[in-house]
């Protein structure tokens, strides 16, 4: 299993200067944010480190060439966007551009892209799964014509009460994934497992691993910790508004050592990509590598 790291908490650094950091701080892949240029809708979207509107055959060679000299890989391509959104226009525009990064990936030779399933705020669980396979399955045969993987992350993408009870991602726990593989089965349509999207729901980690482990494509390395006082004033039904701190590896609660033994065990072995949102470590470039070096001494040592 390989080190990487997610780059959208170093929006600052070109292609070229995060694999370099990457290669020489102990980081084997990276995940490369690849949104539309200009176009942050919220914290740690909008970062654009390949352009994938621009991305020549050219631009392309370059970046593998990259890539070769420093011996760092690209696990997947990252776009987090909402592509179920109620607004028709914008679904639109998102689902394009999420086209054009499984383009891109095919281009470069990355077998997967990494994205959210997305949400309908103004419908309820069931109502959205009526129109899911309408809007994902035209996706996934799109990306398997491209021999690309799509993986889902398990980001609820709630963010305030305004939001409760549902955020902008559906694909958030057990029920929802066997729902969503019922109606693609399609073997290229799977997970990216974030365990910090977990403890806050009190799900565990490792019988998840045991139970979709045909579906795990790709793992984000994420902790979070709980801020018991936040959750005595706020209660469950809160869904983590005021009590849920996204932390780094080894910071917070999940339990690494279980994890990543449950990983092996059902035989994943490719990445574990670093997602840094704690904001202990923000507010300046140093910081944010220091969180990334602390992320790394946690996790190398279970990662041969």
């Amino acid at each position: 299993m390989k080190l990487g790291l997610m780059s959208a908490a170093l929006p600052q650094l070109s292609l070229e200067a995060l694999v370099q950091w990457s290669a020489a701080n102990g980081y084997e892949m990276i995940e490369p944010a690849c949104w539309p240029v200009g176009k942050a809708e919220r914290r740690y979207s909008g970062v654009t480190h390949i352009d994938v509107d621009t991305l020549s055959p050219g631009r392309a060679d370059e970046i593998r060439g990259i890539l070769a000299d420093s011996k760092v890989e690209i696990s997947s391509l990252a776009y987090y966007p909402n592509p179920l959104h109620p607004d028709p226009l914008h679904r639109e525009m998102v689902q394009n551009h999420l086209r054009k990064v499984i383009v891109a990936a095919a281009q470069l030779g990355v077998p997967i892209v990494g994205t959210f399933s997305g949400r309908d705020k103004t419908r309820n669980f069931d109502q959205n799964f009526e129109t899911f396979g309408a809007h994902w399955s035209p996706i996934v045969k799109f990306a398997a014509d491209h021999g690309v993987k799509i993986a889902i992350e398990n980001c609820p993408m709630l963010f305030s009460y305004d939001e409760w009870p549902g955020g902008e991602n559906l694909a958030i726990n057990p029920v929802a994934w066997e729902r969503m593989f019922d109606i693609i089965p399609d073997e290229n349509f799977g997970l990216n497992l974030d365990p910090s999207h977990l403890i806050w729901q009190f799900i565990d980690a490792p019988r998840v691993v045991r139970e979709f482990r045909d579906r795990i494509f790709h793992v984000h390395a994420k902790d979070l910790q709980i801020d018991r006082d936040g959750l005595h004033r706020n209660g469950v039904l809160s869904a983590g508004m005021g009590w849920q701190i996204p932390r780094l590896p080894g910071l917070g609660e999940v339990d690494w050592r279980a994890f990543i033994s449950t990983l092996y065990e059902v035989g994943y072995d490719y990445v574990l990509s670093v997602e840094h949102e704690d904001r202990a470590f923000e507010g300046t470039e140093e910081k944010v590598k220091r969180g990334f070096l602390i992320a790394r001494d946690v996790l190398k040592p279970y990662l041969h």
